[in-house]
């Protein structure tokens, strides 16, 4: 897939929820350019363009990013913290979709910067409407600066 042509990172180390929200994206027709990295630091790899994406043209950027907490080797608080410390990559819209519901992690995403703060819901037909209504938003109604 060409750098240009993503519209939502998905940021998932749990390969049930990655193929589920990308169904649900799919299904409501949202997004056809969706990108699965597995953990945090194909992440940060991905986004700066380094380590395995050196080179990558750093200036089409997603229109939004889906970003899990829970991750092996680098959690998404970190890549949520650098996205947002970046200038370059500051106006990207971070949704976290995560299972955590504690308040430490609420309070410290917000803190850091995150545009919205989504607890999956546990049942399929839920998680399914929620992600649905995650595209509507992000994709067709909200508008993002110009680039």
């Amino acid at each position: 897939m060409e750098n240009d042509e993503i519209e939502i990172i998905l940021v998932e180390d749990n390969p049930n929820d990655a193929e589920l929200t990308i169904r649900a994206l799919k299904k409501s027709h949202f997004a056809n350019k969706i990108l699965h990295l597995k953990d945090g630091a194909e992440a940060i790899d991905f986004i700066f363009a380094e380590g395995a994406y050196a080179g990558r043209d750093t200036n089409h950027k997603p229109r939004a990013i889906l970003l899990d907490l829970k991750m092996p080797k680098v959690d998404g608080i970190e890549v949520l913290r650098r996205l947002k410390a970046d200038e370059s990559t500051r106006a990207i819209p971070v949704v976290v979709l995560t299972s955590s519901n504690e308040d430490p992690d609420v309070a410290t995403c917000y803190e850091l910067g995150v545009n919205s703060y989504i607890v999956k819901p546990v049942g399929f037909e839920n998680f399914i409407q929620a992600v649905s209504n995650l595209g509507l938003y992000w994709l067709l109604l909200n508008r993002p600066p110009n680039r």
